[in-house]
């Protein structure tokens, strides 16, 4: 089975830090799994004409938006935020 590497960008990891850590703790199982399978289940494709390609996940009340680079093997980290407020910042 192929391994996928994470990267994730500064504004994940300052969002990271305003959540708390029991659900931080979640939140790094999810993308932990992530590496194994990019598409797993709960997955839902984002429309939008800002980026075609963004993916989210859910994590109990928030959510992460990410990128998958299948050529490289990358999943790209966008965004992570509570749901009332991830849809806005995109």
């Amino acid at each position: 089975m192929t391994k996928y590497a994470i990267k994730v960008n500064r504004r994940y990891q300052k969002e990271l830090k305003k959540i708390p850590l029991s659900i931080r703790k979640k939140i790094a199982v999810v993308v932990g799994k992530l590496e194994f399978d990019p598409r797993p289940d709960g997955y839902k494709k984002l429309k939008g004409k800002i980026n075609p390609a963004l993916y989210r996940i859910r994590c109990g009340d928030y959510r992460i938006i990410y990128t998958i680079e299948d050529d490289v093997l990358i999943i790209v980290i966008i965004e992570i935020g509570h749901r009332k407020q991830i849809y806005r910042i995109l």
